[in-house]
């Protein structure tokens, strides 16, 4: 098996099933709460990877005995329960164009944490290539754009979805670590999804909001399951990705997803689409371009 190949396919996959999902779910979380939201589909989800485990581990292949369980819940909490509610809430008050370019700045925060943490080494190739796509999203980020129905305070939800982008980069790195270790991807999806459910749903219970829950509508529930399908998609690629290739690459590869967000937004939506954000996109697709064919140096000390 070719890893450098396999992970970057996985890599490529994630980002255009993210591109899909910030529009697709920018309509879904419109008309429900994000906390409710984010606590349903992360315990579909967590479920279905429990699974998968459990069948790994009748297979041998998997030892819940010597699963890293404190690992596994820090992963849950931050990357599976902060971020998902933060972005979620974000995303009702801004643009799905913006909130798609600001949350893949990803790979600054992953590389940043990546190298010290993880001992990944960053080639100047891809230093190169992540300067020019950090650039195209500075220039997409800089571009005002007035208030609107869909997007009603665009700098609360930038600042929200920002601070979800750097909780998710803590989990990814975590996540790494424990894969070099030996753990399953599907292990570690679980713990994300359904330890982050639990966190969720306790979250939802303290802000007196349980009674939502009995009173979604079936067009509701069907938008939730339609989501928590993309989700899973998301995650098994993902997961898939870092255990195959560096973490500090894959992330960087995930910035072609917001030029599909921004096409969409722009045909769903109507969002205006400035000559500055058509630029910015331009910069990351040539960025993208290059991370593509960087191989992933790994180390083993982590």
């Amino acid at each position: 098996m070719n890893r450098e190949l396999w992970g970057t396919v996985f890599a490529v996959c994630t980002a255009i099933v993210s591109g899909f999902a910030i529009p697709i779910n920018k309509i879904f979380v419109v008309g429900l709460d994000p906390a409710v939201f984010t606590a349903v589909r992360a315990l579909i989800i967590g479920i279905v990877f429990l699974v998968l485990a459990l069948v790994q581990s009748r297979k041998g292949i998997v030892s819940f005995r010597k699963v890293r369980w404190r690992y596994l819940v820090f992963i849950g909490l931050v990357g599976g329960a902060m971020a998902f509610l933060l972005f979620f809430t974000g995303l009702k008050f801004t643009t799905g164009g913006r909130a798609a370019f600001l949350h893949k700045t990803l790979p600054i925060f992953i590389t940043a944490l990546a190298v010290p943490f993880l001992r990944e080494r960053v080639s100047k190739k891809q230093f190169y290539a992540l300067v020019m796509m950090f650039a195209g999203a500075v220039l997409i980020y800089i571009t005002q754009i007035p208030p609107d129905v869909f997007w009603a305070n665009p700098g609360l939800g930038d600042l929200l979805v920002l601070g979800a982008t750097f909780f998710w980069a803590v989990e990814n790195v975590a996540a790494r670590r424990v894969m070099l270790k030996g753990e399953s991807n599907f292990v570690v999806s679980f713990g994300r999804m359904f330890i982050g459910a639990i966190f969720l749903f306790i979250a939802v219970g303290m802000l007196g909001k349980a009674d939502l829950l009995l009173s979604l509508t079936a067009q509701q529930w069907a938008n939730l399951f339609i989501s928590t399908a993309i989700l899973f998609m998301y995650v098994f690629f993902w997961y898939f990705s870092i255990k195959l290739i560096n973490v500090s690459k894959a992330g960087t590869i995930l910035l072609l997803a917001p030029v599909i967000s921004l096409l969409l937004g722009i045909a769903i939506f109507g969002e205006p689409a400035p000559v500055l954000q058509l630029a910015g996109s331009a910069l990351i697709l040539i960025g993208a371009y290059f991370v593509v064919k960087i191989r992933s140096e790994f180390a083993t000390g982590a």
